[in-house]
């Protein structure tokens, strides 16, 4: 058999002194780093120490067995492949040594060249399992930027947040004004964490009434009442193993308060009607419009949930706070909307532009796709301009729709002038960002360095 050299740092275990020489003077030959331990107490030393690749352990070893320490390391650090060697080479052995979690099973006395290719083979496997991590972290991290598009200083921090506790698994408190995209964060904190391939589920705790909102989270057995024909799971249940959206948390009944705080701490549930607990590993989110911390101190909202679900706070900018990503989010709706509704909409004229910079937005976001949909819905131009946007951003409408000084006195400016100076405000109002007002103007960026060049 051919072996494959992949040189690794290797951790041996054994406490036969001999064995563990004769291995670190062979597997050094072969070109790996090899650290031996004589028990699970050094190896464990070693591991805080060291970035292992694999482990190499004897099954018969005093204090703990090879299979149990191999238990322990597949629970936490599943990435690390392990060997396990045994001069008793039985079936049973070799089972339990697999279900344990070992990448594969060696007898005693070893032959070095197989035990090598064995080990190789072990090497392959860690490192074709960091390049799947690697690409499945892409995959997610392009999952969870699906929509969360912004380039400034505000919302950059957000999205650093967010990759910072995607992985702790904790109840996160998702707060801002109506529209700022809360469901959004909550579904990227679930796309980058180890609970993505599982359910996200996300509830409106104001859109039921208290006895469906009850059953709809807890679920119920068949009779708890009247239309309860049939049993029903709940969502913590079917949620279990992924994430949790409690959206608007601050309408959530006080009744069912006490219930939730409950879930929360023994992560287990009792559906309506039922007398047995089902278990519920599920990582919950909530989300509000509203300051949580006023409505607990108006008595309309436990304090203890309260603490319960406000171990991390995210409270995202309104849209009027995020500067030039109006723009940035104006012509993604553009993209997506004028496919949608089959026309050929490119961007957005300078004073539209200008128009959408200077409103308020108290609707945030989700005015915004509104105001965009309606504008390409009803436009006859390839590009918006602010007559295609309703009353409250057309006005005031005291601000010069095209660069001042165009007609200067005695003489007609030449169109490049007129050029020039047009993408100069543009600059100016986009605080030179000139990959935007590239895409503003229609034109690539190579297009608009030489025409500023020029002129």
């Amino acid at each position: 058999m051919k072996e494959n050299k992949l040189p690794g740092k290797i951790l041996i275990i054994d406490d036969d002194k001999a064995l563990c020489e004769l291995l670190e003077e062979d597997l050094g030959r072969r070109g790996h780093s090899v650290y031996p331990a004589l028990n699970v107490v050094a190896a464990r030393e070693i591991l805080q120490q060291q970035e292992i690749d694999l482990v190499l352990t004897d099954l018969n070893m005093p204090g703990i067995s090879g299979i149990d320490f191999c238990a322990e390391l597949q629970r936490n650090r599943p990435d690390l492949p392990v060997v396990i060697m045994t001069a008793f080479g039985s079936l049973e052995t070799a089972i339990a040594a697999l279900r344990a979690g070992a990448y594969d099973f060696v007898t005693k006395p070893v032959d070095l060249d197989l035990l090598s290719i064995s080990l190789s083979r072990a090497l392959q496997y860690r490192q074709l399992q960091g390049k799947v991590r690697l690409l499945r972290n892409q995959v997610r991290r392009q999952r969870s930027d699906d929509g969360m598009l912004g380039e400034s200083p505000v919302f950059q921090e957000i999205k650093q947040q967010i990759t910072r506790i995607a992985n702790l698994d904790t109840s996160v408190l998702i707060s801002g004004e109506s529209g700022t995209g809360k469901e959004l964060v909550a579904r990227a904190l679930h796309h980058q964490s180890q609970r993505c391939d599982e359910p996200f589920i996300a509830i409106n705790c104001a859109a039921l009434p208290e006895n469906l909102l009850e059953s709809e989270l807890f679920g119920h057995i068949r009779g708890a009442f009247t239309d309860a024909r049939e049993n029903r799971k709940g969502l913590f249940v079917e949620a279990s193993g992924g994430t949790l959206l409690l959206d608007e948390i601050a309408e959530l009944p006080l009744t069912l308060q006490p219930k939730l705080l409950r879930v929360l701490e023994d992560h287990k549930v009792r559906p309506l009607g039922g007398s047995k607990e089902i278990d519920c590993d599920v990582r919950v989110l909530a989300s509000s419009h509203q300051d949580l911390a006023a409505v607990v101190a108006a008595g309309q909202f436990r304090s203890d949930l309260f603490y319960r679900l406000n171990v991390i706070e995210l409270e995202l900018p309104p849209l009027r706070e995020r500067g030039n990503d109006v723009l940035l989010l104006a012509l993604k709706f553009i993209q997506q909307l004028s496919q949608r509704f089959n026309k050929s909409v490119t961007g957005l004229a300078q004073p539209a532009a200008a128009r959408l910079l200077a409103y308020h937005w108290p609707g945030n976001v989700r005015e915004l796709r509104n105001v965009i949909e309606r504008a390409i819905a009803l436009t006859s131009h390839d590009q918006l301009i602010v007559e295609d946007f309703p009353n409250q951003i057309r006005q005031p409408e005291n601000e010069a729709v095209l660069p001042t000084g165009l007609v200067e006195t005695g003489h007609i400016l030449p169109l490049e002038e007129i050029e020039r100076r047009y993408i100069r405000q543009i600059l100016n109002q986009l605080n030179d960002n000139r990959t935007l007002a590239a895409r503003l103007l229609g034109v690539d960026r190579k297009t608009l360095y030489r025409k500023l060049k020029d002129s």
